[in-house]
Parts: C-alpha cells; structure tokens; sequence
C-alpha cells in the first residue's frame, strides 16, 4: 500500500439562493465519467489490506449485506422489484437523517433515482438513524400574507437526546393529531400541503413500528414510490451490524494511534483553510489520554442509549473498548491478531444490546470505500467530506472516490415581499445620516437659526484639525449636530415610521422566504414541477 501526501483542494459551497434553483457538481452531463473514474480507482482496493482481508474482499460482502438488507428493510413497507440486484453491478449513495428535510435535501433521493435509471444501477438511500433527535417538532408557517409567523409544532413529547434509532414515539396521541394542526396553522397560506396525504401514512407505519423517524422515513419513501421511484433504503445501524463493516471496527481499533493522527491533522488543516476557530467544527478531534485512544465510532446500550465516546487500549495480549463510563469489552488479540475472533466477539456483545455505530466521516468513509460506486451528498455532508478525502488518502493511501454534490432551493407558493433587507439599510442609513449630516436634510428646508449652527459647522469642518484645536473642533461639531436635531425631528418620524414598515416586511420575508420548511408542507404539485425541472432527463 502506498501513501500519498498531495495537498487535496478545499473547495467552498453555497445553496442556491433563488427560487427553484439548483446546485448541481460536477454538471449532469459529466456524472457518468465521474462513476466510471470511481469504478476505475477501486483495483488498487485489492491490494490493500485490512487485518489480513483486502478491502476488495470487505467490500464485496459489504455490498451484497448491503443489497440484502436494503431489500429486507424496503420490502416490509412497500414493493420492490422481483429480480434480485447484482452486487458487482453499479451502486449509487446517498443518506440523511430520518426528519422531515426541505425539499432542497429530497431533491437528493429524486436525482438518486433518476441517475440509477440513467446508468442501470442500484440505488440506495442511508437513514443515518445514529444521529441523535435534536427536536420532536416542526417549523410550520402560519397567520396572513400581511401578518406572517412561524411556529414549531411538535410532533411529539420532547424526549432526552437519543439517537433516531431508539427514539420511540412517545405520545401517540399527539402524533396522530399533527397533520390537523400543521394543516390548521398552514391553512391561510398554503391550503393544500402534501402533508394531507402523508400524515396517513405516517400515522399507517406507526402501526408497525414505535420508532419516530421510521415512521416518517418509511411513509416519506412509500410517496417517492408512488412517484415513480426505484430507490431502495436502509438503516445505517443495519450496515454497522454487517460482518464486513465489523472487521473495519477491528481495523481501526488496531490501528487506532494512527487513525487518530490521521484523522486530527486532516481536521485541523480544514480548520486552518477554512479559518475556523470552533474545535467542535467540522467535528472534534480525536483525544489520547495515556494508553486510551477514541475511535471515530458511538457506543451506547438498549438499557441506557444515550450516545457515548468510545475508546481502546491494547492490554494484555488483546484489546480492551470502554466508553470509560462503566462499559468495558474485551476482545482476543494475539500475535498475529486472530482478528476474525475478535470481530465474532464484537458481534456477540451487538446480541447484548451494545451497539457500536460509526460517525459521520466513517459513515460515508465506508460508504464512499466499500459500498457504492458514487455518493450524493448535500453541501453539509460536502463539506465536511473533504476531510474524509484526506483519512482515504492518507490512511489507506488510495485515491479518493469523486461525489456529486446537489441542493436545490424552494420556496413556498406564497408571494413574498421583495427588497425589504435592502431598504431597511437604507433607512438605517439615512437615520443615522440624520445625527451626524442633519443640515443635508431639505424635508422641510431649515429654518434660518439652523442654517446659523450648519454655517459654524462648517466653519469648523473647514478648519485644519490640529494637536491645539482638536478636542475644542471636536466637542463642538457635536454640540452642533445635538443642536440641530429638533430642527429634523418631523423628518425622522417619518422615517421611523418607513423603518417600521420595511422591519415588519422583513420579518415576512423571513416567514415566508424561508427555505428550510419540510417537504411535506408545500403542495404535491409544486413539489413535483419542482423536481421535473431540476431533475436529469433520461434518454
């Protein structure tokens, strides 16, 4: 295995600001030479070796796991295709957390479809169900055109922060009547959301299953099939309980010192290209305390699922993993390494209810490495995935898999106020204009005791400012300036009645020009021009 230090490009991503717009890199057109490339730069994953296993031999059971498990989850809630997918064929990526996103994030699914249908290939979508819930409610728009507010919702009772995998729902009651008061809240401004048709189904899956984000992933899916769609998707917990991806775990607990070196040096050169200050951002380093190593992986239990750090150490002649909080696991590790029961022993402590789950760089580390041939990413996952690029490089010394990286931007179908930040500056402006410049103001013409003060100001404007005058020059440009302010005190009313004006216009601008409102919130028909527009055409 070789390793290669070539500095890596940062590159910078903004969503599309105007309506029904479209991020889309590389262009359509170029996506097909992009998967060939990542095709072509997996052959060099035969030759690296991982615990005395290729990478080419993981990644070819982790990709038939994947196509099983994607077909087992799909197929409780909604039919999939009778033939069964070829794992040596191609696979597309993509993955979010199980919310009710914006439909610049759903737009990912859609083109995830659309691209599988264009180069014959698999499409699955990750439900990254390890992130923790950090609200139990939604954002929904609400009084008039001229009055708008926005108002968070809840869903359900707020819970402690725990990972979308355990998140039961709480109070069904309250779940059941969501979609009449979102729908209630809505209703003077966009009166037919898609919400009437999905919160059934919401409300359907919850028979089948007590997990909030399931319910509305699965019910969210179940529409994308109705539109046509032939995407497949699957837990992100299922992949980490995948044979294949334990044997990673075991890599990188053995490797642990210098993953971690690895990986600090790849954060902090993005911090520094970035000039970010945040430690926490785009994610925390990895600590060694004595013989202690975090790993870049979760750890909790079924009895107590709040998110922990883990760690190992090497003691004895095996490996000890810890959350250091009481939890401690004790895998065989002799000289050579039997990592093949050590990854037995990890699977036996997932059967006690310890579920160990990879974070986000490893997420799409494994994804980008090991199960697909492309992955789509939004502008967050981009972004940070940039320093996934150097952990490949530089860690397996492989050339890292190109992404197509897509956001959209959709407003709701409300008409909104235009201009209002643009003209609130200005006023702000020409208020304090009104401090400092009040002899510029005409509205109405000064009085002759004003223009009296504006000629001995000018007087003191046109003489030279020196060590001796500069203090009196000073004080009494101000004296003049506070003696002029009745003479403009007409002038400034009305212009802080205009300030008030463009102020409450600005708020509605904030309501109703907001792009982060969930999809199910804006009506089918918009929805869907919304995604014919901006989609590739197959041909």
């Amino acid at each position: 295995m070789t390793h290669s230090h070539r500095s890596l490009e940062y590159r910078r991503f903004a969503a599309p600001r105007e309506d029904r717009a479209a991020l889309v890199d590389p262009p359509w057109e170029e996506v097909g030479g992009l998967i060939a490339a990542n095709v072509r730069g997996k052959e060099p994953l035969a030759a690296c070796q991982v615990q005395g296993r290729s990478l080419a031999e993981l990644a070819a059971a982790a990709r038939a796991d994947l196509l099983a498990q994607a077909r087992q989850w799909t197929a409780a809630y909604r039919p999939v295709e009778p033939a069964a997918e070829d794992p040596r064929g191609l696979i597309l990526l993509a993955g979010h957390q199980p919310e009710l996103f914006h439909p610049g994030v759903w737009f990912k699914n859609f083109a995830l479809g659309s691209l599988a249908l264009r180069y014959r290939a698999t499409a699955v979508n990750l439900v990254i169900d390890s992130d923790t819930v950090k609200s139990a409610s939604l954002p929904v728009p609400g009084g008039t055109l001229e009055d708008p507010r926005r108002e968070a919702i809840p869903l359900d009772r707020p819970e402690p922060l725990v990972p979308y995998e355990e998140r039961r729902v709480v109070d069904g009651e309250l779940l059941a009547d969501f979609g009449r008061r979102a729908a209630e809240q809505m209703a003077s401004l966009v009166p037919h959301p898609l919400l009437g048709d999905f919160w059934p189904m919401v409300l359907q899956r919850r028979r089948h299953t007590d997990r909030l984000g399931y319910c509305l992933a699965q019910a969210r899916h179940q529409i994308e099939g109705r539109w046509g769609l032939r995407t497949q998707e699957v837990p992100q917990s299922w992949v980490c309980q995948s044979e294949p991806f334990r044997w990673f775990v075991m890599h990188l607990a053995a490797e642990a010192v210098r993953f971690r070196e690895v990986h600090n040096r790849a954060v902090e050169e993005y911090r520094r290209n970035n000039r970010i200050r945040s430690a926490a951002h785009p994610v925390p380093d990895l600590v060694q305390d004595g013989p202690w190593v975090e790993l870049p992986l979760w750890v909790w239990t079924a009895e107590s699922p709040r998110r922990r750090r883990l760690f190992v150490r090497h003691e004895g002649g095996g490996l000890l993993m810890s959350d250091r909080q009481g939890l401690e696991m004790r895998f065989p590790w002799g000289r050579p390494p039997d990592a093949a029961a050590a990854v037995e022993a990890l699977a036996d402590w997932s059967r006690r209810g310890v579920r160990i789950r990879s974070r986000a760089l490893v997420t799409t580390l494994w994804a980008r490495l090991a199960l697909g041939d492309l992955f789509v990413h939004g502008i967050g996952g981009a972004k940070y995935d940039q320093v996934t690029d150097r952990l490949i490089e530089r860690f397996f010394g492989l050339q890292p898999p190109g992404i197509l990286v897509l956001s959209a931007t959709l407003y709701l179908p409300v008409a909104v106020p235009q201009d209002a930040a643009q003209q609130a500056r200005a006023l702000r402006g020409a208020l304090r204009d009104l401090v400092f410049h009040a002899e510029l103001a005409n509205d109405p013409p000064l009085p002759r005791e004003a223009r009296e003060l504006v000629a001995a100001k000018r007087q003191w404007i046109e003489t030279p400012q020196t060590p001796e005058n500069a203090r009196q020059r000073w004080r009494s440009l101000r004296e003049i300036n506070a003696a002029l302010q009745p003479w403009v005190a007409q002038h400034r009313r009305r212009l802080l009645e205009r300030q008030a004006a463009a102020m409450h216009t600005l708020r509605a601008q904030r309501v109703l020009g907001w792009r982060e409102y969930g999809f199910c919130l804006y009506p089918e028909k918009t929805l869907r021009e919304f995604l014919e527009q901006l989609l590739p055409k197959n041909v």
